[in-house]
């Protein structure tokens, strides 16, 4: 099966950078905005360039040494500019420009050279992007038009107090700011994208040759990203399906459909190919999929048994946090929590909880904001007194939370597949300490 790596030039001179099987099929995704994120926040968007590879480990390793390029190769790689490449390549002052040219649409390039990259700054060190603000305007417009940096990109680095103007620090993307201000940008320093193949066991609940079903433990993050850079699941997929696993979400994600948060144990379906991603995908869009999670949650929730119904979106004190927001908030997303009461002790209850929709925490979310968090999650509320002695006798340090169902539509067969998980040992002793 041959797999393609290939790239789009989007509204505002943004470029998108993937791989996929089905090159056809995705094109007409990103065109139609069916695919969230990236594409669809800055669609319109054209294929400009794409290159057939015959596994899936070489186009990977294209899409990541391109996403490493400059932009003024990527610009000459839209233009099918191999000789401007190939100095660019050589050159180690090649300067980047912010000016964007697409080419005609094309289905086909010769392979991808082996390119002589630019040297780029070693892990430890960072970059400092400096320049003077083009037109009046908000800080994060001013910064995105005068770098090659995301609003969003920029607004994180202002909360972390990496950009300066004038000779300040600035403290809000949306102050405004006057032409000819000089302003300075200390950019992180760089981390490589790729996860690499580890030996990690696994616990895994089923497998073909489209999709893998693992039973996550407590404590294993998901994909890496700042901080954990190794040690993930993806890690171990990488390791385990020796690296067929879907490109779709890139060389930082794949596989990825879903998540669950580091210190939340249960089942996660990972896709192998992009077909089976782009069905089980639909499915999580749709709301189809079954999900269901066992909480301990702190006292009884009156009534026993109903449904939460709040909008969830980040908090405006914390970042890291997310908070429910008034149901005519602008931001956000919709979230729906249907819960059941299985057996309370007074001081904590034992909660089955289905998820009709799928946001970041929203359990975790949910439950606080009944005046119910879940046991061990300080980040969302305070374990009871009475029980802080058997946490800290068990050694629980987690948010009592585990997704213990899974249910969707075979995305290749249309096989109704269900899986369970048992509770982890700790969630059971918990349990056992709580109802003594």
């Amino acid at each position: 099966m041959p797999f393609w790596t290939y790239m789009l030039h989007c509204r505002a001179g943004k470029i998108y950078t993937g791989h996929t099987d089905d090159l056809e099929g995705r094109v007409a995704q990103h065109l139609s905005g069916a695919i969230s994120g990236f594409t669809s926040d800055f669609g319109p968007c054209e294929l400009v360039w794409s290159s057939e590879f015959p596994s899936r480990v070489e186009a990977l390793e294209a899409e990541r040494k391109i996403k490493g390029w400059s932009r003024a190769k990527k610009l000459a790689l839209i233009r099918g500019d191999w000789d401007e490449i190939s100095k660019l390549s050589k050159s180690k002052t090649s300067a980047s420009t912010s000016s964007a040219r697409t080419g005609p649409e094309v289905t086909s390039k010769p392979a991808l050279p082996e390119p002589v990259e630019r040297p780029t700054p070693s892990i430890g060190t960072s970059n400092t992007l400096t320049g003077t603000i083009p037109a009046p305007s908000r800080l994060d417009k001013a910064l995105a038009d005068a770098t090659d940096l995301s609003r969003e990109r920029i607004k994180g680095l202002i909360a972390d107090g990496q950009v300066t103007v004038g000779g300040r620090i600035a403290t809000s993307p949306s102050a405004k700011v006057e032409a000819g201000a000089a302003f300075t940008i200390a950019l992180p320093a760089p981390v490589p994208l790729e996860a690499e193949p580890q030996d990690i066991p696994l616990v895994i609940a089923y497998e073909d040759e489209h999709l893998i079903v693992v039973d996550k433990p407590a404590g294993m993050v998901v994909h890496p990203a700042a901080g954990n850079r190794d040690g993930t699941l993806v890690n171990a997929l990488l390791y385990h399906c020796r690296g067929q696993l879907s490109g779709i979400n890139g060389v930082e994600r794949p596989g990825i459909v879903h998540r669950i948060d580091k210190d939340t144990s249960g089942l996660l379906v990972v896709a192998k190919t992009d077909s089976a991603h782009e069905g089980l995908a639909k499915q999580f869009a749709d709301h189809s999929i079954e999900r269901r999670y066992i909480a301990i949650c702190a006292g009884r929730p009156k009534p026993a048994d109903g449904t939460i119904d709040a909008r969830l979106g980040r908090s405006d004190r914390d970042r890291k946090k997310m908070a429910v927001l008034p149901s005519d908030a602008s931001r956000g997303k919709h979230a729906v929590t249907h819960y059941r009461t299985i057996d309370s002790w007074g001081v904590a209850s034992k909660l089955e909880c289905r998820l009709e929709t799928g946001r970041t925490h929203q359990v975790r979310v949910h439950c606080a904001s009944i005046g119910h968090p879940l046991i061990g999650d300080p980040q969302y509320g305070r374990d009871p007194k009475a029980l802080r002695p058997i946490l800290e006798k068990l050694g629980f340090h987690r948010q009592a939370l585990h997704a213990a169902s899974l249910g969707f539509i075979h995305p290749a067969t249309g096989e109704r597949l269900d899986f369970r998980a048992d509770l982890p040992r700790d969630m059971g002793e918990l349990i056992d300490e709580i109802a003594r």
